[in-house]
C-alpha cells in the first residue's frame, strides 16, 4: 500500500514538473497578435487607396516570425475574428477595451500589438504632392518625377488585453541613404501597373522608399523583441 502510495506520489510530482517546464516554455514565447497599422495621419498626401497600415504590419509580422522570439497568431484567424468583432480601421490606431478582450480571449492571446504610420513619402525642402507644392512635407504624389530621400516612421504598443495596459512602446524610424525617385517610376520599382505598392516584393526592397521602410519595420522589431521579458512577468512591472 506505501509501495502504491509512493509511486503515486511521484508519478504526481513528475507531472506537476512536466506543466512547469511547458509553462515556462511558453512563457518564454509570448503569443500575440498584430493588427493593420493605423495610417490616418499620412493619408492625407498618399494618392492611392492601398491600404499601407496592412502592409507595414506584415513586414513586421515578418520580422517578428523569423526572431521567433513571439507566436504569431495566423493572418486569416485573426481576420476572421476581427470581422466578427465589427472591428473597422478607425479602431486601429486606439481599440476599445471591450472589443479587445473579446479578440484577445478568441484568439487566445493576452497580447495584442496595434501602431500607426506617422510619416511614409518623401522628404524634400519643396517636395510635390498629388501636384501641389508644399514645404518640407511628406508624400508619394508625383511618382515618376519628384526626387529625394525617403523617410518612414511608425509607431507600436503591445497591448495587454485583459487590463488594457500598454506594455511595450516601440518608435522607429527610417530615412533612406540615398536620394532618387520614391518608387522608381510610375508603374515600376515596386508599384504594379496601377500604382499600388507590393510591400513584399523585393523590387520594393530596392526602392528609397522600401529601404527606408524596412529600416523602421526592424528598428520597431528590435525594441519590441526587448521589451518581451515585461509580458514574461507582468505582475513585475
Amino acid at each position: 500500500m506505501r509501495k502504491c502510495l509512493l509511486g503515486a506520489w511521484l508519478v504526481a510530482i513528475a507531472l506537476v514538473a512536466l506543466v512547469g517546464v511547458r509553462d515556462v516554455s511558453a512563457q518564454g514565447r509570448p503569443t500575440v497578435a498584430i493588427l493593420d497599422f493605423d495610417f490616418g495621419t499620412v493619408q492625407q498626401w498618399w494618392s492611392g487607396n492601398q491600404d499601407i497600415g496592412k502592409g507595414i504590419c506584415d513586414m513586421l509580422v515578418d520580422e517578428l516570425v523569423n526572431d521567433g522570439s513571439f507566436r504569431l497568431i495566423e493572418r486569416k484567424r485573426l481576420d476572421a475574428i476581427l470581422a466578427e468583432q465589427n472591428f473597422s480601421n478607425s479602431d486601429r490606431a486606439d481599440p476599445d477595451q471591450g472589443k479587445l478582450v473579446k479578440i484577445g480571449k478568441a484568439l487566445g492571446a493576452r497580447f495584442i500589438i496595434v501602431g500607426s504610420v506617422t510619416k511614409f513619402g518623401l522628404e524634400s525642402k519643396e517636395a510635390r504632392i498629388g501636384g501641389g507644392v508644399f514645404g518640407s512635407r511628406f508624400g508619394v504624389g508625383d511618382v515618376g518625377r519628384t526626387k529625394g530621400k525617403a523617410n518612414v516612421a511608425i509607431t507600436a504598443r503591445i497591448i495587454d488585453t485583459t487590463t488594457g495596459e500598454i506594455m511595450v512602446s516601440a518608435k522607429g524610424e527610417g530615412t533612406s541613404s540615398r536620394s532618387g525617385l520614391l518608387l522608381g517610376g510610375g508603374g515600376g520599382g515596386g508599384t504594379s501597373a496601377a500604382g499600388a505598392i507590393s510591400f513584399g516584393s523585393s523590387d520594393f526592397h530596392d526602392t528609397i522608399l522600401g529601404e527606408a521602410t524596412e529600416t523602421a519595420v526592424k528598428a520597431v522589431a528590435t525594441k519590441l523583441v526587448a521589451g518581451k521579458g515585461r509580458l514574461q512577468n507582468p505582475s513585475q512591472d
